[in-house]
């Protein structure tokens, strides 16, 4: 009878992590894994022809409303062009249209896609949309609607340089738009060699004849679309974020946006704004004591915004004001992040493993330095995991060795009193009093180990460092499935040899129960990074080896077998 509710458990426990599983990505902003639910998407990557991309907030709070971005029918026409930018890291392209970053080409990390192209994040094509932008618009007690220079904004760039030259440290882009409601702004992108980071000046010129207060708003922009070559087998957040010291880090799924359900810190004096993705994210970050208004919005069918607004107070006729900011568009490196802002890091998201996921990719960056190979540091991080759990492990292989020693005499017992069930109970239990054995023994130490695998597991999912990252032979990128399922077919082998490891139900139906869902689970992996599946397969095979010596000390030697599935 303790079999069959032990069997029961399992599957019970098994089922439920699978819905709590679902619950998590859910929780988390992901997509459900297993059990979807029907979400419409939108088939417009960009906003229609003619319509104005992002109509920006007419006050300060951005809870006041949207309206669109009025422009100045006065203002002197300037020719609308775009511009190459590059340095060691970025390949940029600026837009004359509000002077606009509108594509980043990222010349360290290649396209999973096409390996002979680069990663491109921020982009302007038919098939996606994703910008940086930012603009004037009026402040509070000024005209509501008043033109003031924004990102549809045509603007004048001044000549200098494009390519960041041999031995310059860095260079400079500058845009200067026409006057707008007695008001020029001037833009100044600084880009550093060996930086992912953009240092931007916004100059704000009174050329008027009386003072003006305007609102500088940064804003990043972006379809709602899936990024290309993401995996169908397993979710990762994609969308817009902020962080407020208060507040922390929030994340909202796209969908929440769609259903005007965004509840996020709307005002700040620190903190950043950001739109994230698998390995990437790009972020507006100001200087701690500004104050900033943030905001979360739909902008058009299938695009969204995520933004802040600063007050410039007020400037006198001939006066001018500026705005530091810097824009972070790269690789979610967790060193680089945490250099640049408080909570920055955080875009690379653990979920609730956050506080083992840390430490456990502390440690397997300290072993790359040392090994110089993320495949072999991936093994030599689960090599010491298994020994810090040792004992752990120890206790519940040798529980289950009993176990499996036991199984005849629960058999024939079984077999024996199959129509006295409360007496077959009593034998059960009589037998594991006196072989001194809890049932349940070889489950508990197993359960406290699940959070720290699941930690690793989103350790080497989410780190960047895997990307492109060779092991060894014919594995020469640890964040993509192995081309030949070599690792996932030993994957499953391993699997089901610790299976066989076990011991079986004497219920046959339980028994074929016990290699279901192990198969089932290693027929996932096939589809999953080479990474993840070299993770597991070490796992199994350091268990496989500690259980084995575990058996035979004991009395029960290992015999693999196949369950009939007659």
């Amino acid at each position: 009878m303790n079999d069959i509710r032990r069997t029961i458990l399992w599957v019970i426990f098994g089922f439920s992590m699978v819905l709590l599983w679902d619950k998590w990505q859910v929780f988390n902003g992901h997509k459900a894994t297993f059990f979807p639910s029907p979400v419409e998407q939108a088939a417009l990557a960009k906003p229609a022809a003619g319509t104005s991309s992002v109509p920006a907030p007419v006050a300060a709070t951005p809870a006041a409303g949207v309206a669109q971005v009025p422009v100045d029918p006065a203002a002197p026409a300037a020719t609308k062009e775009q511009v190459l930018v590059t340095t060691d890291l970025l390949k940029l392209t600026f837009d004359t249209e509000g002077g606009s970053l509108v594509r980043s080409e990222l010349l360290g990390q290649v396209d999973m896609a096409d390996k002979s192209k680069n990663f491109v994040l921020l982009d302007d094509s038919k098939d996606r949309y994703y910008q940086a932008q930012t603009g004037l618009i009026a402040g509070v007690g000024s005209v509501a609607g008043a033109a003031l220079p924004s990102h549809k904004t045509v603007m004048t760039l001044v000549p200098g340089e494009r390519t960041l030259a041999e031995g310059a440290k860095d260079l400079t882009v500058r845009f200067e738009s026409p006057v707008v409601g007695g008001i020029k702004l001037v833009k100044t992108y600084s880009l550093a060699r060996g930086s992912y980071v953009i240092n931007v000046k916004h100059e704000v010129q009174n050329v008027g004849t009386t003072a003006v207060s305007p609102q500088l708003y940064l804003q990043l922009v972006r379809d709602g679309n899936k990024p290309p070559g993401e995996s169908s087998f397993y979710s990762t957040f994609t969308g817009p974020a902020v962080y407020t010291d208060a507040m922390k880090y929030q994340k909202v799924e796209f969908k929440k946006i769609e259903e005007n359900k965004v509840d996020i810190e709307k005002t700040s004096t620190t903190g950043y704004v950001a739109m994230v993705q698998h390995y990437f994210a790009s972020a507006w970050l100001l200087g701690d004591g500004i104050q900033r208004d943030l905001f979360m919005r739909k902008v058009d069918t299938n695009l969204y915004a995520v933004g802040m607004i600063t007050p410039m107070n007020d400037i006198a006729p001939g006066a001018s004001k500026s705005v530091d900011a810097r824009m972070f568009v790269g690789p979610q490196l967790e060193k680089l992040l945490e250099s640049l802002t408080p909570g920055l890091e955080l875009v690379k998201d653990y979920g609730w493993v956050k506080i083992l996921a840390e430490p456990l990719y502390w440690l397997l960056d300290k072993i790359h330095s040392v090994l110089m190979n993320w495949g072999w540091s991936i093994v030599a991080l689960v090599l010491l995991l298994k020994i810090a759990f040792y004992w752990l492990n120890a206790k519940a292989y040798s529980s289950m060795a009993k176990m499996k020693a036991i199984n005849p005499r629960i058999t024939e017992m079984r077999e024996r009193l199959k129509d006295k069930p409360a007496e077959m109970q009593q034998a059960m239990m009589k037998i594991y009093r006196e072989e001194k054995i809890n049932p349940m023994g070889g489950c508990f130490p197993i359960m406290i180990q699940i959070p720290v695998f699941m930690a690793l597991y989103w350790v080497l999912l989410s780190s960047v460092e895997m990307r492109n990252a060779p092991w060894a032979l014919w594995i020469h990128d640890l964040s993509s499935p192995d081309p030949f399922f070599i690792l996932p077919v030993l994957m499953a082998m391993t699997t089901m040899l610790q299976t066989s490891l076990n011991p079986a139900p004497p219920d046959p139906l339980q028994a074929k129960m016990m290699w279901f869902m192990p198969l089932a689970f290693s027929v996932m992996f096939f589809f999953f990074p080479a990474g993840l599946v070299m993770y597991w397969i070490t796992n199994n095979a350091l268990s496989i080896a500690q259980q084995w010596i575990i058996n035979t000390r004991m009395g029960v030697p290992p015999k693999f077998h196949l369950p009939s599935f007659k």
